[in-house]
This record gives C-alpha cells, structure tokens and sequence, in this order.
C-alpha cells in the first residue's frame, strides 16, 4: 500500500484538526444522516478516552462518531479521489454525507475510501467516521465485552496497556489518475562495491514503466523501464544502523511517451540475515541496544504527535540505543519514515498481543480454558490475525529500518494448538516477504521446555522478569534462574538470542540503600545484573528494555498510574538508570560487548 504522497500526478489535503464528537448511546439511530447532535468537539490525530472529563465517554464500550465538513479541490475533476485513514482504532465506517461508503477493521494499519463516484471536483460533502474500539475474540488485539450487574457493558482485554481508541492518526483526501502506479516493491542488496534494487512495480491500467534512482544529491546513478527489474548501483553507499543513506526511487507510468502517473520513495541499500548465532546488517554481526516503546503520552493516549516523535529518537539517541520494537502494534509510519532517515533500526510487530488466557491465571500459567480454542483464539481471530499480517508487511515492506517481524508478542506457545494457529501465520509471512526474519515474543511461562513453535522461527526474543514478577527483591536468585533460562535455549535451538523485555517498574524519586523495589536504586541494579548475565553468551544478539517511558494501563491495583517500568517518565524525564544505561550503551556502538564485531 502506497502512502499517499504530492507528487507531479497527485495531491493531496490534510483534514486533521477539531471534529465534531459524540457517542452512540446520545445520538440518534442514524447521525451520519445530519449534522452531529452533540456539543462535543475531538481533536485529529487524538485517542479520545482523555480528551474529555466524562468517565462515560472514557470507557465507552460501542461506536462514537466523528464528523467535518469537506470540500474537494475543484482541480481535481478526472481524477480518482480517495479518503485515507491512517489508522482508526479498532474498527471503522465511514459515511459521506448520508451514504455508507467503507469500512474497515484493524487499529493500527491505514485504509483507503474510494469516493470518486460519491463526490465531484469543487464540491463539497458531510464526512461522518464511526469508530469502535470494542474488542472480542474476532479481532486483533483480542478482548471481550460483558455486561455487568449495573446492565453496562464493560470491556475486558488481555493487555498491559491502556486501550485507547478513536482516530489516532492523520486523514487525508488525495488524488490520483485513472491510470497509475497501485504499488511499488523493492528489495536490495549488494556485492562489493556495486549495489542493486530489485524493484517491480503494480499498475491499474495500461501503462508503460520508466524508473530513475537518484542519490542524495540528486544525481541519476540507475535508469530502468519495465514494470519490474533490477538497478545496479556503482560505488553504493548503505544503509546502516547509525548512518543512514537513502536513494530517491521515481517510478513514472507512461502512455503514448506521455507522463501520466509518477511517485517516489526512499530506497536504503541493506541486507539482513540470520546466520548460525549472528544477526547480520550488511553482512556485519549487530548488536540491539534499546527499548519495548508505546505509542502512549498524557492527552493525545495513542494519538500521533510529531513533537514526541523527534523528542524520543533524541532520547534514544542520548542513551545510545540504535532500536526499538514496535511494541505491541505496528506505530505511525511517520515514525519509521523517520527511523529510515536517522539509521535506527526497528522489530515491526503486528497487534497480536494477548493471545495468551494463561496471563488471566496469574504466575500459575493455567488458562481457564485452552487459549487456541473456539471460545477464544480461533478460526476467527487467525482470520484477523493474518489479515494483519498482510497490511503490515503491505505497508512497511520498503522500510530499510525495518529488519524483522515480530508475528505476536507473548503468545501461549506452550499450549497445544499454538503450533497449529501460527504455522500457516509463519507461511505467510515468509510468503509475504521473504528477506527478512521472524520472530515472536516469548511470554516467560513459554520455557526452552515446553515452547512448541521456536522451530519455525529465526530468532529467539525472550521476555523475562527474573527479580521482579519472580524473585522480586532478591536480584541473586535472580541471577541464577536468568543464567539458566538462557542457557537452555542456547543448548536448544542455536539461535540468536535476544531479550525483547526486561524491567522493574519504578517510582521516581523513591530511593533506598537496601535492594528495595520500586527505587530507582533497584531499577538499576536491576538491569546491571541482566547486563552481566547477557555478556556471558556469545550468542547473544541483543537487548531491549521494557520500557522506554512509563504507559498508561488499565485501572489494575497493581498499577499506581500506570505501568512504571520506563526508563524516563511519561513526561519523558530520565530516572536513575537512564545514566547507567548510556554509559554501557554508547561504548557498545552496535557491537557485542566483550567483542569487536
């Protein structure tokens, strides 16, 4: 799926700002059908549960709709039109003025409204977005909705992290011809000195294909035609972790020698492979340094904010982190614009957490019942599940900061019938696109014992909290138990292995001389010995603390605010830690430690 783009063929117009709002349950059957009865106003790009005072409106369970005035620039007559969501949580339907005119399910990954027939150039319409954030067994992420003694509907979900919901990201209205380019795919690499993109190119219509690489000065370096076919690239510069290069690809559809359709994106030269117990970018051993993140801040909940943005990556960057996982859904793909562009490398993962009913049983691990099963992980979910899976890979293909897909995080792996749900997810996947690896986030109940799917994977990416849910306080025993899990699955699978999640929640300006959780002492002492234990196997590819900044949750007793394991605050204040953390972080510059790969 293209982003869409002004070019010399397309435009487009923003229609973020302040919408009218309301909820279901205080409108009328049917309120697309007019102006919106409310006195209720929702800023785009926003989650809404924090935008208002009304504790009814913040856990609504149902649909809430959103509506604004829009008028088609009158240039666009003979063109297709189209309405772009970059993402609307969980669930949405979209109305011009009294007409339904699409839908579409999954939170985090865009869609398009085609309207061309529904609007004319210079004209005007009512626009009206329904969104639901309910979750079921159906969806991804997964939840369920009950009805309680007070007859409200309440929603329960199995995930960490509060489940904000709304329109999130930027909508836009764009043009584009009747004949055009529908989709580009690249991949590259290189031997020696010599570069190559590996491109084909998907039309709507009949069209000839010319393409031109240009480098960052702008100076053709490649020229093709055909809709698909390689660029070789002479004296390439890559792209790597910490030093970005981009190339600007210019694909542009032809009739009669005529330029009827032409876009372009970044290209950055990179390979990655999983060889023995390395992760290879560029055919170079690397090393993860960085975090779990959320798309999570105080008002806006998931809601896009480019001012966060850039203030995280210097964050990041101040520690000396060179990754971050996309935890637990795919982010803004803004967000990876900027990753590709500041040589930061990414784990894309899907919206697939909480498929795990033994989180619901406590440090026992025993679901009420099987969690791949029809009454809740089942034919349905997997059906949404691989859905996912192709929007993702669709959207996010072309990223260079994109090295691995992460499939779900936290999963019941070690229950019967993971093997069968993921199986044909793992096909797809590699179907989907084949150069890059898989992995999934190991729950801790999921041992280098009972794990019944790691075989299909590429990469071990172990979630773990020795000295925290397990030995809280007691960071010796910890040592011990952490030591051993690693080593099983080194002796196991002679994988790369990496730690997707390690934390302890932590109380700024709490402070104790004694291993006292909560205290920022603890949390730094915490990690050191997580540190330790990592730097002792060779086979050890990385690491990625949960969390980068305190998130907000559901109202659980044992969250005081949310959950507290950040490095930095949710106003982005660095604790204790952050200062040890950059201090073995940026000696290590994408190396193992103790090596100089």
């Amino acid at each position: 799926m293209l982003k869409p783009t002004p070019t010399p063929t397309r435009e487009l117009v923003n229609l973020d700002g302040v919408w009218r709002f309301g909820i279901d349950a205080r409108l009328g059957d049917q309120p697309w059908t007019t102006r919106l009865d409310s006195p209720l106003e929702a800023a785009v790009p926003a989650s809404y549960n924090d935008l208002f005072t009304d504790p009814e409106i913040r856990d609504h369970v149902g649909w809430v709709y959103y509506q604004r005035e829009v008028r088609v620039p009158r240039g666009w007559g003979g063109e297709r039109i189209y309405l772009r969501f970059d993402a609307a949580t969980h669930a949405a339907r979209v109305y011009l003025d009294d007409v339904f005119v699409g839908e579409h399910i999954g939170g985090y990954t865009p869609f398009d409204v085609d309207i061309t027939e529904q609007v004319e150039a210079g004209g005007a319409f009512r626009l009206t977005v329904a969104v639901s954030g309910d979750l079921t067994n159906e969806t991804i992420p997964p939840g369920k909705i009950e009805v309680g003694m007070t007859g409200k509907k309440t929603q329960t979900y199995f995930h960490d992290f509060y489940n904000y919901a709304g329109l999130a990201r930027s909508v836009w209205l764009y043009s584009v011809p009747a004949t055009r380019i529908d989709d580009v795919t690249v991949v590259t690499g290189f031997e020696g000195s010599t570069g190559s993109v590996d491109y084909r190119v998907e039309l709507v219509g009949d069209a000839t294909v010319r393409v031109r690489l240009t480098d960052a000065s702008g100076a053709v370096v490649a020229e093709g035609t055909g809709a698909a076919g390689v660029l070789d690239i002479a004296d390439v510069v890559l792209w790597k972790p910490g030093a970005a290069y981009l190339y600007d690809l210019t694909i542009e559809a032809l009739q009669g020698g005529d330029v009827i359709d032409s876009y372009s994106l970044p290209v950055g030269v990179r390979t990655v492979e999983v060889r023995g117990h390395d992760f290879l970018i560029n055919g170079e051993p690397f090393y993860f340094t960085g975090f779990g993140k959320h798309e999570d801040t105080a008002v806006r909940g998931k809601g896009h904010d480019n001012a966060y943005m850039v203030h995280d990556f210097q964050l990041m960057e101040w520690t000396g982190a060179n990754s971050f996982r996309t935890s637990h859904y795919p982010y803004a793909e803004d967000v990876l614009d900027f990753a590709d562009r500041h040589g930061i490398v990414v784990i894309d993962e899907t919206a697939a957490v909480g498929l795990n009913l033994g989180v619901t049983g406590g440090l026992s691990g025993k679901p009420p019942f099987p969690t791949f099963s029809e009454e809740y992980a089942g034919a349905a979910t997997h059906a949404a599940h691989a859905q996912h899976l192709r929007e993702l890979i669709g959207r996010d293909k072309n990223h260079p900061s994109v090295v691995m897909w992460c499939i779900a995080n936290e999963p019941a792996s070690n229950e019967d019938g993971a093997r069968e749900y993921f199986e044909p997810l793992v096909k797809l996947a590699r179907e989907l696109d084949p150069t890059r690896p898989l992995t999934y986030a190991l729950v801790m109940f999921a041992t280098f014992q009972n794990d019944q799917i790691i075989d299909l994977f590429d990469v071990v990416s172990m979630n773990r909290y020795y000295g925290w849910y397990i030995n809280a306080g007691d960071l010796a025993t910890a040592e011990l138990y952490l030591q051993g899990d690693i080593a099983g699955w080194v002796e196991r699978t002679g994988k790369p292995i990496m730690m997707t999640e390690y934390g302890a929640d932590t109380m700024p300006g709490l402070h104790s001389v004694w291993d006292q959780v909560w205290t920022e002492e603890y949390q730094t002492d915490f990690l050191a010995m997580y540190h330790r234990v990592f730097d002792r196997f060779p086979s050890f590819v990385g690491e990625q603390i949960w969390n980068f900044s305190d998130f907000a949750t559901t109202n659980g007793l044992h969250r005081v605010g949310g959950n507290k394991k950040g490095i930095f605050t949710r106003d982005r204040k660095p604790k204790s830690a952050a200062f040890s953390l950059r201090n073995r972080w940026r000696g290590l510059d994408g190396r193992k430690p103790g090596t100089d790969a």
